[in-house]
């Protein structure tokens, strides 16, 4: 199989895709090998590596040192996941947002949360916790650490008018995060703040963000009941 030159690797990983789906190269299949594929795609061999990655992180390819690269006999198709803004999900249900500060203050973190996010003995933290509502209806409870040492800035932000959520995604990039999908009982406490009845079950977020080997916040979202998830594959 011949095709034009390819000048991209958004370019070789379209081509590549196109095999795998239309059965050019069928589940099992050994591909070519990267220098083979670059003269025929007349690209360079670091392009057509790049876009063989993309395809192999998307579930597609197996790579294996010395062994080649195969069509995935199993593809594992996987979810795309994003931090979204609060209020931009709500607002974008067409309900109107609004948001309330419960606590906030520094403190040194529960033995638990300093281990999942690396923190010394006596190292402080900001601890935030807050209400989003839609329609004037709490939509999730948030319960959140912060580092302060990876963004001292969150100190000078009046976190009664501008929210956690949205000024950590906007102000403090991250390369990595952890995230954790359960389901509660609501209790007295969080039945209370949610509107909800005791022992409703409740959908919860557990999430830590890193810079590096920094970490930034560890958060838990706990949800209204009836909430639903939606991402893509």
């Amino acid at each position: 199989m011949t095709t034009a030159q390819l000048n991209t690797w958004q370019d070789v990983q379209s081509e590549v895709l196109g095999r795998i789906h239309s059965r050019y190269w069928k589940p099992g299949d050994l591909i070519p090998n990267e220098a083979d594929l670059a003269s025929e795609f007349g690209c360079a061999r670091a392009t057509v590596n790049r876009a063989l990655r993309a395809v192999a992180e998307a579930g597609l390819l197996d790579r294996k040192r010395k062994a080649g690269t195969r069509v995935a006999t199993n593809p594992v198709r996987k979810a795309t996941l994003s931090i979204p803004i609060i209020r931009q999900e709500i607002e974008e249900s067409n309900r109107a947002y609004s948001y309330g500060l419960i606590s906030s203050r520094t403190a040194i973190p529960p033995v638990g949360v300093r281990a999942q996010m690396q923190l010394g003995e006596t190292t402080k933290a900001l601890y935030v916790a807050a209400l989003h509502l839609a329609d004037g209806r709490p939509y999730v409870s948030e319960d959140r650490w912060i580092n302060i040492d990876a963004v001292p800035d969150i100190l000078s932000v009046d976190l009664s008018l501008e929210n956690a959520n949205e000024w950590l995604v906007r102000n403090a990039p991250f390369t990595r995060g952890d995230i954790s999908f359960s389901a509660i009982q609501a209790d007295a406490k969080i039945a209370e703040i949610l509107a909800a009845r005791t022992d409703d079950a409740l959908f919860v977020i557990d999430r830590t963000t890193w810079n590096g080997n920094t970490t930034i916040t560890a958060v838990r979202m706990i949800f209204h009941a009836g909430y639903h998830m939606q991402t893509t594959v």
